[in-house]
């Protein structure tokens, strides 16, 4: 395997991203004023990173995102844009996949890159990563593609998504990764559990994580005990450190020392501002402890 001699560059994200899965044709469908307006809003309030990925809005949302670039280009100046992309997803625009799979091959990877950079109306992306682990993939290809890219001042850094540690580690191997963005919430304790977040901490990497609210279950009543204990310790935390749920929750990944930075999929500003009031604050051990409890059902062994 290729050993690369290139220097670990590292990547200074906002306290969150801005997620733009929900705010095109699979969410909100927003026109152009409304993307410029949200755009504007976030960025007033330090929030200058946006995540998307290719596939996004059945291969849309970026271009729906470009448009607002294209009326106000100095917003770009202003902004980091992280993308992704891999996913091979068939779709009305996409007819040559017939089925779902991953590709992270060079041809794939330098296509995604520019019809990226077309439909976002940008010369370059700030952040690529591999969106899902190609299990067909070669290393040191991705290696040479992601050096050409940035050699070529397509791409600044790179990293990847949902992969396991040493799919990680055969990648950052032959490339310096500056993030892996996984799932990570209460509904989601895998990270903190396989060793995910353990290597990036040796690292010195920060991760970011999609999806930090568990989709939104935990606002949702349930009947069953586990899930009336944790309501039951949300509720109590809640009122102790004066947040709500949604919060608290981040609170809860934000108290990791490997300096987890969610990635929030609202189309509202006023939950962003109500996420970024979590930065003032700062969860007890054994609160988190308790909230990892009762997320799990069970006492810790």
């Amino acid at each position: 395997m290729r050993q690369t001699s290139l220097t670990r560059n590292t990547v200074e994200f906002s306290a969150y991203l801005v997620g733009t899965m929900r705010l095109g044709k699979w969410g909100e469908n927003f026109n152009t004023k409304q993307w410029i307006d949200f755009i504007e809003e976030s960025l007033d309030l330090g929030l200058k990173d946006f995540d998307h990925a290719d596939i996004y809005g059945d291969y849309t949302t970026e271009a729906d995102f470009g448009r607002a670039l294209m009326e106000k280009p100095h917003l770009r100046d202003e902004m980091q844009i992280t993308s992704k992309c891999g996913i091979k997803m068939p779709a009305e625009n996409r007819p040559e996949f017939k089925i779902k799979s991953y590709d992270s091959s060079e041809k794939h990877i330098i296509q995604s890159v520019e019809n990226s950079l077309r439909n976002l109306h940008t010369d370059y992306i700030d952040v690529l990563l591999l969106h899902r682990p190609d299990f067909l993939m070669n290393p040191n290809e991705i290696a040479e593609t992601f050096e050409k890219l940035k050699d070529d001042g397509k791409v600044k850094y790179f990293g990847v998504s949902n992969f396991t540690p040493s799919q990680f580690e055969m990648i950052n191997n032959v490339y310096p990764l500056v993030t892996h963005q996984v799932e990570a919430s209460l509904g989601h304790l895998n990270p903190f559990e396989d060793g995910t977040l353990d290597q990036l901490m040796m690292k010195n990497i920060r991760p970011t994580a999609w999806s930090p609210l568990g989709g939104g279950h935990f606002m949702r009543k349930g009947n069953s005990k586990e899930q009336q204990e944790l309501n039951q310790t949300l509720k109590n935390l809640s009122a102790k450190y004066e947040l709500n749920t949604a919060q608290l929750m981040l609170l809860f990944l934000k108290k990791h020392p490997s300096g987890i930075i969610p990635v929030l999929g609202t189309s509202k500003t006023e939950r962003l501002k109500e996420a970024l009031k979590v930065e003032s604050k700062s969860m007890e051990k054994e609160d988190w402890y308790a909230l990892y409890s009762a997320a799990k059902g069970e006492e810790l062994p």
